[in-house]
């Protein structure tokens, strides 16, 4: 985003960059209806030529019906940042990153968890695997591109996070990383990251990543497999808009179809990494609507299976992305 506004102001002086999203969606499940209102600004602020800061915050209100049969919903509420990093750019292939940051394991996390980006309005199962449950560190990172060529580059992320109990910067004591692999020619990513968990018990998790979305096309393929000490698992999601009727602006390349499969197994009973219990299947048919001004109707259907029982999940929500400068800048 920084490079995008640098290039429409010249060498303007640095400013932030607000962007994020806000959304409205709702989720029926086993003909029980939650609704979520949220508003997730980002702050992106360079400081100079070598030094960054951004976060990104969480508000939102949830609305569940009562339990036991009782009429009425109950509410709850949250506020409270996502994460909160610096960033120094030593070279173009060292990035230095100390505070608040989200584990850089697989790809959901870092990529596409934000509501504007997601396809779906629900993670995929195993999206807590790897990312010591929070999703969180707090430490720092060294991440950038190790070897970038013509035909291929390699790109790579470490982290150490320290243990904290603090409700606004919650994180384990962990450590681990992620390299990928980019082949520009096939528009194909590889990946593999691996973390593990130093306090209490300590496990290691391992996992990969492939996405590809050919040339000339607006078809997309991404997927993930991660194993934990406790259980394992994979998605695979697919979306594709179609562009022979007028291209992706017009009211048919609006339409964006998603295919989501996924699975879990138990490797013992212990629950401790926020899978489901027993194994389970899903399968997310979605249909998306891109409409101007960066604005999107997220519609799906799941169908869930296990042992506990199988369960249907309806979803919708609509979701705006905004992106303005937090002042205007000057020209130099």
């Amino acid at each position: 985003m920084a490079v995008l506004f640098a290039t429409q102001y010249g060498k303007a002086q640095d400013t932030p960059l607000i962007s994020g999203g806000v959304g409205f969606f709702t989720n029926t499940t086993a003909g029980s209806t939650t609704y979520l209102p949220i508003v997730s600004p980002l702050l992106a602020a360079p400081i100079g030529d070598h030094f960054f800061i951004e976060s990104r915050a969480a508000l939102l209100e949830d609305f569940t019906p009562k339990a036991d049969g009782q009429s009425g919903y109950d509410h709850s509420h949250f506020i409270g940042l996502t994460y909160l990093q610096g960033d120094y750019i030593a070279s173009s292939h060292v990035t230095v990153v100390g505070g608040s940051f989200l584990t850089p394991f697989g790809t959901y996390n870092e990529r596409l968890s934000p509501i504007w980006i997601n396809n779906l309005q629900d993670g995929p199962l195993i999206q807590t695997l790897g990312v010591m449950t929070t999703g969180v560190g707090l430490g720092g990172q060294v991440r950038g591109s190790a070897i970038s060529r013509r035909n291929f580059s390699i790109d790579y992320a470490a982290y150490f996070s320290a243990r904290s109990g603090n409700e606004q910067f919650n994180s384990k004591r962990s450590s681990g990383g992620r390299v990928s692999l980019y082949l520009p020619a096939k528009r194909l990513e590889v990946g593999f990251s691996y973390g593990r968990l130093l306090q209490g018990t300590q496990e290691n998790f391992y996992g990969t990543h492939v996405w590809w979305e050919p040339k000339d096309s607006a078809f997309r393929l991404r997927s993930e497999w991660a194993r934990g000490q406790h259980a394992q698992g994979y998605w695979v999601e697919a979306d594709y808009r179609p562009t022979y009727f007028g291209g992706l602006n017009s009211w048919i390349g609006r339409v964006e179809p998603i295919f989501r499969i996924q699975q879990t197994f138990r490797i013992d009973s212990i629950a401790s990494d926020s899978l489901p219990i027993v194994n389970s299947q899903r399968a997310d048919f979605g249909l998306d609507y891109n409409l101007p001004h960066n604005t999107r109707i997220l519609t799906s259907y799941s169908r869930q299976f296990s042992s506990s029982g199988n369960v249907n999940i309806w979803e919708t929500g609509i979701v705006y992305r905004f992106l303005f400068p937090a002042w205007k800048g000057k020209q130099k």
